[in-house]
């Protein structure tokens, strides 16, 4: 891992842990309705999303949001075998009772045996801590993602969420391993990339 990846990620985690929890929740309820108006987000059955726990965008308003248009939703698993991430399915029952378990690592675990390969859902909606204008995303540096998408070149569509200060204008440096994003929503907008091109 480069100097300069390792400076970006100590500084948008500390800016991230910053945001007030109201400053949060307006965060989550603009780009709730951002993602409605998002075509891929509509006419997605099976999505995969992911438990805020480190300063990321909210999700439970718009994990919420999908039980009441009936879609289903899944959320991530670390399976220790390989270090990658399976993808869990979850009802709206075992959501609001809080029928999860605590990874090592500080988040939110579905509690099951076994999950779906991420290429059977049809939208990951995915946390970051910086992108930029092509599409390159960072993580928090485990890989997890950047190794399940791997395996999952073009299904299903990658969607970021990201605070307003977390898209980057500066190139980020893209590594033959790390795994780009199809879209981005931020508080004040939404983005396009252009992954495949030249593929």
């Amino acid at each position: 891992m480069s100097n300069q990846i390792a400076a970006l990620r100590q500084k948008f985690r500390k800016k991230r842990l910053k945001i007030s929890t109201f400053e949060q929740r307006q965060s989550e309820n603009t780009i709730l309705n951002l993602l409605r108006q998002y075509p891929e987000f509509e006419h997605s059955h099976k999505i995969g999303l992911y438990l805020n726990a480190f300063g990321e965008i909210f999700t439970d308003k718009i994990i919420t949001y999908c039980f009441t248009r009936h879609k289903a939703v899944y959320l991530p698993m670390i399976c220790n075998m390989n270090q990658h991430l399976v993808w869990v399915r979850i009802t709206q029952q075992l959501y609001k009772n809080k029928r999860f378990s605590m990874h090592r690592l500080g988040m939110l675990e579905p509690m099951s045996s076994r999950g779906l390969h991420v290429s059977q859902l049809d939208l990951l909606i995915m946390p970051l801590l910086a992108c930029d204008r092509l599409g390159t995303r960072i993580g928090m540096g485990g890989g997890f993602y950047d190794r399940t998408l791997a395996s999952a070149p073009y299904k299903p569509y990658r969607l970021g969420l990201a605070h307003h200060f977390q898209l980057s204008n500066t190139l980020l440096t893209r590594n033959p391993w790390d795994q780009p994003i199809d879209g981005l929503i931020t508080p004040s907008s939404s983005y396009r990339f252009k992954r495949h091109l030249g593929q």
